[in-house]
This record gives structure tokens, C-alpha cells and sequence, in this order.
């Protein structure tokens, strides 16, 4: 046995061919029998019926009863997390995300790095740790320790916030207390961030590429950022020359520092101003014909499967009073992160908005999560970010 391994879990004859293929979650209704006590977030070996050795993963007391983090027996510890994150790193740096005018991408992105259950978002310097397992909280000071070996001088901090708890928290790890907010750089444009009130890390990263998207298509429009958050889309649409941006979002903390991100790149908040509002009754109360250019962000609305119908009808409702109300001619921007809504599901909630609506639509481009956000053949469940860009004739 790995001598830092708590368990042995069996795996049930005809339930290991995920594990073949790479897969990295092990169900618990694979389960045949436990040898030992694992407690939530212990290092435990999967072996068949036969006593092959299968992997090494993170014990979790839920659905997914082990996370794997390596399919080769070996040692788990700080150079095995240093090889790790060297790998991660030099994946965003190939991608040339570490420039003059962009200092923020997602280093680690959890499975696809073969880290399940951590997330590292780098922010000019400060790296931010989301945990999603107790197997990668439990062991935060050495990936830290592991994290600032592999990135040297490029980690100048490294904070942990746990997913798991209810209150946001932040823990420094490395380096010394940043100030928040957080300045940062994202393709010329610049953001103030706030891990430790903020929802995820601070920012929405893996939207990125559909920021530039827009910012492409907004010279002269009038635009609407629906769940606007702190005006990522907002300020790259006024960077394309935008006639103006109207963002709106239900969290009164958001819009302010939305507001301050406007000012920070020099454009005129009080023109571009941000409202506190739902954003379903927002679109039904504002006026027809006053916007060109829509963007529907919101949050995820389902992440169980049993929650997927409702969600797609969600999804219909909310992209029907938007296609409604565009100006013919206009682009709408819309989007789904719930992984357990597949594209054809979003596609065809989307459909059913525009027949709902009465309205002519083309597709003109399918959308997609940031490129360092990328997912592996292997865990299909890494692809969440589902997106269209149409044009409403």
C-alpha cells in the first residue's frame, strides 16, 4: 500500500472501464467493499476484484466516492504537486496569457490538470485557491509550498478560499496580506477584484474570450449587461465603442465596484451606469427596441440533473423576453455554465425563445469557456460554459 494511503476501496467486477479510459471520478455505487476507515478527504488506492491496482485518489463521502489524482502507484507529495503545477503553468504560459497588457488566467482548472477538486486563478501575482474537495483543503499548506516552487517569482502571494463553507473566507498561505481590492489586467482593460466577497476567485476568467467577442461587435450600440457582476463584459464593450452600457445585477456590492471598474479605465459611470435589479424584471419592464446588443449571463441554474428541466425552461423564459425586446439588427449574447445542461439543451431552449418571442434568428457563432480553461477527452464534465452569439433579424 502507498504509505500515505488510508484505504483500500474495491471496485465491483464491470465498474473499472471509466477508470481505463482515464476517467478521474469513482461513483460510490462502484463500490464492491472498503478495506479500512477512510475519513472524508483521506488518500486512498483503487484496486479491481482481482487486486490490480487501479489509481490513487481522494476519498469522498458523497456520489463521487473518490477523486483520482494519479493512475500510477506512487508517492503523493510536494514534488508530485510541483510537477503538477509546473505542468499547469506552462500550459497558460504557451498560450501566451502572461503578457504586458494581461496578468490573469486560471492556472490550475481542477480535473483537466489532473488536480480534481482545486482551482488556482492567478491574479497579477496573487494566486487564489478554491477548494471543491476536502482531499485538496485538507492538504493546502503543501500545495502552497508546492505552488510557489513550480511559479518562483511569478507568485508574489497565495491565498485558499474554501467552496465549502457558507461565509466567504480567505486565508493567506504565502507571501504578504494583498490589499483588496485587487488591481489586474485583462487584454489592455483593467479590473479591481475581490476574492474574499466576491463570488468564485474574484472574476469570471473563463469568459475572457467572449469578453473580446463583444467588444467587437459593440461600436456604436447600445448595450445591456444582464447579470453584469462587476462589469467584465461592460467594460470591454465600451472599450469597442459602445454608445453606452447599461449593467445590471441583483447584488448592490457587485455594481458598485462594477462602477469603479468603469472609472478605472476611464469612461464616464455616470453615463454607463450600473442598476440593482432582478433581471427578469428588469427585461420586462424596460422598454422595446432601446438596446442593440444584449448579453445574458446568468448564474447557474441547475447543477444536479434532476434540476435540468427547470432550468432549461429557465433559460427559455429569460432568452424570450431578451429576443423580444432587441432591436432588429441586434446581437444577443447568451449563455449557460450549469454543466448538466448539454448544448443541445441550451440550443434548443434558445429555439424555443425565439419561436416564443416571434423572432427571426441566425446562429453566428457557437461559444465556449477560455482556452485556460480547456478540458480533457477524458472528463466531458470539464466542458460547462455553453454560449450563442446571434443575430435577432
Amino acid at each position: 500500500m502507498n504509505t500515505s494511503a488510508k484505504a483500500r476501496l474495491i471496485l465491483k467486477t464491470g465498474k473499472i472501464e471509466s477508470l481505463r479510459r482515464f476517467h478521474p471520478w469513482v461513483f460510490s455505487g462502484a463500490i464492491k467493499r472498503i478495506e479500512g476507515e477512510p475519513k472524508e478527504g483521506d488518500l486512498v488506492e483503487l484496486y479491481d476484484n482481482h487486486d490490480h491496482f487501479l489509481a490513487l485518489g481522494h476519498y469522498g463521502e458523497s456520489s463521487i466516492a473518490a477523486r483520482v489524482i494519479s493512475f500510477e502507484n506512487e508517492e503523493i507529495n510536494s514534488d508530485f504537486f510541483k510537477s503538477k503545477f509546473t505542468n499547469a503553468l506552462r500550459y497558460r504560459l504557451g498560450l501566451n496569457l502572461l503578457r504586458n497588457d494581461n496578468n490573469v488566467f486560471r492556472l490550475v482548472h481542477g480535473e483537466a490538470d489532473g488536480l480534481p477538486g482545486l482551482i488556482v486563478d492567478f491574479y497579477n501575482g496573487v494566486a487564489v485557491m478554491e477548494f471543491h474537495s476536502a482531499g485538496m483543503e485538507n492538504i493546502s499548506s503543501l500545495l502552497a509550498t508546492a505552488l510557489k516552487e513550480a511559479g518562483g517569482d511569478l507568485i508574489k502571494a497565495i491565498v485558499s478560499k474554501s467552496k465549502n463553507i457558507r461565509e466567504n473566507n480567505a486565508n493567506l498561505l504565502f507571501g504578504d496580506e494583498p490589499s483588496l481590492p485587487h488591481e489586474i489586467c485583462e487584454n489592455e482593460n483593467k479590473f479591481l477584484i475581490n476574492w474574499q466577497d466576491g463570488q468564485k476567485t474574484g472574476f469570471f476568467i473563463d469568459q475572457r474570450e467572449n469578453r473580446q467577442k463583444v467588444k467587437n461587435y459593440s461600436g456604436g450600440r447600445k448595450v445591456l449587461n444582464m447579470f453584469g457582476y462587476t462589469g467584465g463584459f461592460s467594460v470591454y464593450a465600451l472599450a469597442g465603442g459602445a454608445q453606452q452600457v447599461i449593467t445590471v445585477d441583483s447584488s448592490e456590492k457587485a455594481m458598485e465596484l462594477c462602477k469603479k471598474n468603469i472609472e478605472l479605465n476611464n469612461y464616464d459611470s455616470k453615463h454607463n451606469y450600473c442598476v440593482v435589479n432582478d433581471a427578469l424584471d428588469y427585461l420586462k419592464e424596460m422598454p422595446d427596441n432601446e438596446f442593440d446588443l444584449i448579453i445574458l449571463d446568468p448564474p447557474a441554474y441547475a447543477k444536479r440533473v434532476d434540476a435540468r428541466h427547470n432550468a432549461i425552461q429557465g433559460y427559455k423564459r429569460l432568452n424570450a423576453e431578451a429576443l423580444a425586446k432587441i432591436k432588429s439588427g441586434g446581437f444577443l449574447f447568451t449563455y449557460s455554465c450549469s454543466q448538466v445542461v448539454e448544448r443541445n439543451h441550451f440550443s434548443g431552449a434558445i429555439t424555443a425563445a425565439a419561436i416564443s418571442a416571434g423572432r427571426k434568428v441566425r446562429v453566428v457563432e457557437h461559444l465556449s469557456q477560455a482556452s485556460c480553461h480547456a478540458h480533457t477527452l477524458f472528463h466531458p464534465e470539464g466542458f460547462y460554459l455553453k454560449g450563442l452569439m446571434l443575430y435577432v433579424d
